[in-house]
C-alpha cells in the first residue's frame, strides 16, 4: 500500500513550487510575448515550466520509481525552431530550480511520458485553464495520484483564487489557494505557493433547502453545453421550486475547489460534441478533492468516474459535481429531460 502522507507531502512541495514559477510567468505576460513574438506563448512557457518542476521534484523524491502521466511532452521545446521557448521556460524555472539546465529541464518534462498500466501513478495537468491564465485570472495546477483505478491523493494549486469567498474571481489574489486531499481523510485548504503554510480542513455542507442553486460556469461558454445546463436548472426550478442563482464564472479545475468549499453548488460539464472524451488529468485531483469535502462526483448519468481506461475517461460522458441533494436533482433532471451522451 502506498504511503499516502508521503505522496501528499511531496505533491504539495511540487505544486507549490510550480505555482510560484507560473505566477512569475503570469506577472510578465507582456515581456514573454515580446521575447517569443507569440500572443499565447506565456501559457506555453508556464505549461512546460510547471511540468518540468513537478517532474523534477517527484523524481528527486521517488527516483526511477516515479510514474507520471502528464499532458505535455518535450518535442516542441526540442525543435531548434522553438529555441526561444526553451530559453524562456528555463528562465521561468530558475527561481525554484536554480541548477536547472536545458537537458535537465527536457528530461524532467519527459518524466510525464509514463503510462497508466501500473497499480499506482501520478497524473498532471500543469496548467488547466489556458484562457484564464492569459486573462490573468483563474487557472489550476492539478496533480493527482491514481491507485487501483481510483484517485487517492489530490493536490491542486489555484494561484489566483482568493481565500476570502467575498472577493471577486476576476481579480488575481496575491497568495492563492491550494487544496490537499487523501481518500478517506478529508480535504485541507492552504496557501498556493508556501509548502509550509498552515492548513485548514474544509467540509462541504449540503445545499440548504430553498436556497438558490449557484452553478460553476466557464468564462467561455463553449466548455460545456450551456443550453442543456439551462434546461436542467429550469427542470429543478419547476420540480423542486428551487431557482438558479447567479453563476460562479471561472476557468479550470478550480471549479471543483469552489464547489468543495461551498462557494458554488454545482459543477456541471455536459458534452459539447459527439465522441468527446474527458482526460484523466483534467479530473483526478479535482474529483478527489471535491469528494473528500462531501460532494458527489459522477458522470452525467450518475456513474462513478472510471480511471481504468488509460488517459481518457472512456466509459464516462460529462461530469456532475455537487453536494448530495443538488447532485440528485441534477441526475434526476438529466434523466427526465432525456439528455444523453453524444456518440
Amino acid at each position: 500500500m502506498a504511503d499516502y502522507a508521503k505522496l501528499l507531502e511531496v505533491g504539495r512541495e511540487a505544486v507549490a513550487a510550480a505555482c510560484s514559477a507560473t505566477r512569475q510567468v503570469q506577472n510578465a505576460l507582456d515581456q514573454v510575448r515580446s521575447i517569443t513574438k507569440d500572443d499565447k506563448s506565456p501559457v506555453t512557457v508556464a505549461d512546460y515550466a510547471s511540468q518540468a518542476i513537478i517532474g523534477h521534484i517527484l523524481g528527486e523524491h521517488f527516483g526511477r520509481d516515479v510514474i507520471l502521466v502528464a499532458e505535455e511532452g518535450s518535442e516542441f521545446l526540442r525543435d531548434e525552431d522553438n529555441a526561444v521557448f526553451l530559453e524562456a521556460t528555463l528562465a521561468a524555472v530558475k527561481d525554484v530550480w536554480p541548477e536547472a539546465d536545458a537537458d535537465a529541464l527536457l528530461a524532467a518534462i519527459d518524466i510525464g511520458e509514463g503510462d497508466t498500466h501500473h497499480r499506482g501513478y501520478w497524473t498532471l495537468d500543469p496548467i488547466d485553464g489556458t484562457k484564464g491564465f492569459l486573462r490573468n485570472q483563474q487557472y489550476a495546477i492539478a496533480l493527482g495520484y491514481v491507485e487501483a483505478d481510483t484517485p487517492t491523493v489530490g493536490v491542486m494549486g489555484c494561484p489566483n483564487l482568493p481565500v476570502d469567498m467575498s472577493e471577486p474571481l476576476d481579480v488575481p489574489d496575491t497568495k492563492g489557494c491550494m487544496y490537499l486531499a487523501i481518500k478517506g481523510e478529508g480535504v485541507y485548504e492552504t496557501s498556493a505557493d508556501d509548502a509550509g503554510a498552515d492548513m485548514i480542513r474544509i467540509t462541504r455542507l449540503d445545499h440548504l433547502e430553498g436556497d438558490p442553486i449557484s452553478v460553476c460556469a466557464s468564462v467561455e461558454k463553449a466548455h460545456s453545453n450551456v443550453s442543456d445546463t439551462d434546461r436542467v436548472l429550469e427542470h429543478i426550478a419547476k420540480t423542486h421550486g428551487v431557482e438558479a442563482g447567479e453563476p460562479t464564472r471561472l476557468d479550470s479545475q478550480a471549479k471543483y475547489a469552489v464547489v468543495a468549499r461551498g462557494q458554488a453548488d454545482a459543477y456541471i460539464r455536459l458534452p459539447t460534441r459527439p465522441g468527446y472524451v474527458e482526460r484523466i488529468w483534467d479530473h483526478a485531483a479535482g474529483a478527489c478533492i471535491a469528494a473528500e469535502a462531501g460532494a458527489f462526483v459522477t458522470d452525467m448519468l450518475g456513474a462513478s468516474l472510471d480511471f481504468s481506461h488509460g488517459r481518457g475517461l472512456e466509459k464516462n460522458r460529462g461530469i456532475i459535481c455537487a453536494p448530495p441533494r443538488v447532485h440528485g436533482w441534477i441526475i434526476e433532471a438529466v434523466e427526465a429531460l432525456g439528455i444523453r451522451p453524444a456518440d
